[in-house]
């Protein structure tokens, strides 16, 4: 059995006049030593972060999968994702921490667009040689970031991070699918208004009509860019949700199931079944020992 998991809050160990934060992965595993914090365990994070590797080889567990870290791996890491660092310190590069809304705050829709955009995507990869062009945008943020001067710092600092998430997409050497704006922006409002209404429906069909689109319509858009049907993504999101308050370890499953939406324990144990294999006891006992995926 892993330990509990922690919320991981982002005032909690950053000390900045502005919620965000940049730091070499060397700096963090110190920072952390320091308070006997063990990042390898997995933690939910109610920030967002980006990682930026620039040497070396690792791994990264996100949301109990692992994903590879080398140099020109570019990792996005969301709010509410479990997450954990590889043990050993075997890689160098940086990680960005932040609170969404200080990004988003400033952004115009077509910015705010490439944001959502980048940040609906697992991870990206940077050609090594071409890591070099990210350096003054991080160089950037450093030197913001220890400047006491906060006469529109924060400002300066979103500007930057934008250009810097500008460039990472430019220099992606697998190009990003460019989608319809107005089908994304539905798709990312299908996503959020799940994250709110979860705890009352399961159907499709409520949040199409929420979001004032035809079922067909909301599928469609759930198969471009997900590659699910909208059924299918509603489910594999709550079936995430479900295995981060399982391994958190504080709650029974009746105590999920409610908080979950389900009105019947029996009908959450059968939803789990079908997608996992497990019942959720089952999961939770096993935790560290099955591909989790």
């Amino acid at each position: 059995m892993k330990n509990k998991i922690e919320n991981i809050h982002f005032s909690r160990f950053v000390n900045q006049s502005i919620p965000f934060e940049i730091l070499s992965i060397k700096e963090i595993y110190d920072k952390f030593d320091k308070i006997h914090f063990d990042l390898s365990n997995p933690h939910r994070i109610e920030f967002h972060a980006l990682i930026i590797i620039t040497e070396g080889v690792s791994k990264h567990e996100v949301d109990f999968k692992n994903e590879a870290l080398s140099p020109g791996t570019v990792l996005p890491l969301i709010k509410d994702q479990v997450h954990a660092f590889n043990k050993e310190l075997t890689v160098k590069g940086y990680v960005i921490s932040f609170e969404e809304n200080f990004i988003t705050q400033y952004l115009n829709e077509k910015n705010l667009f490439h944001f959502l955009h980048i940040y609906h995507s697992p991870s990206i990869l940077i050609a090594k040689e071409n890591l070099m062009l990210l350096n003054p945008f991080l160089k950037s943020l450093k030197d913001l970031q220890n400047d006491s001067n906060t006469n529109l710092k924060a400002e300066i600092v979103n500007s930057v991070f934008m250009a810097l998430l500008f460039q990472i997409k430019r220099l992606s050497i697998y190009q990003h699918k460019i989608y319809k704006s107005q089908r994304f922006k539905n798709f990312i409002l299908f996503k959020q208004l799940i994250t709110q209404y979860y705890k009352e429906t399961h159907n499709v069909n409520d949040y199409a009509n929420r979001l004032s689109v035809s079922y067909k319509y909301l599928n469609d858009i759930c198969k471009e860019i997900s590659q699910k049907t909208a059924k299918e993504f509603l489910d594999s999101w709550l079936l995430l949700e479900i295995k981060r308050n399982i391994s958190e370890n504080k709650y029974t499953s009746q105590e999920i199931a409610y908080k979950m939406g389900f009105n019947e324990p029996s009908n959450f144990i059968r939803f789990f079944k079908k997608f996992t294999g497990f019942t959720p006891n089952q999961f939770q006992q096993k935790t560290g020992k099955i591909n989790l995926g």
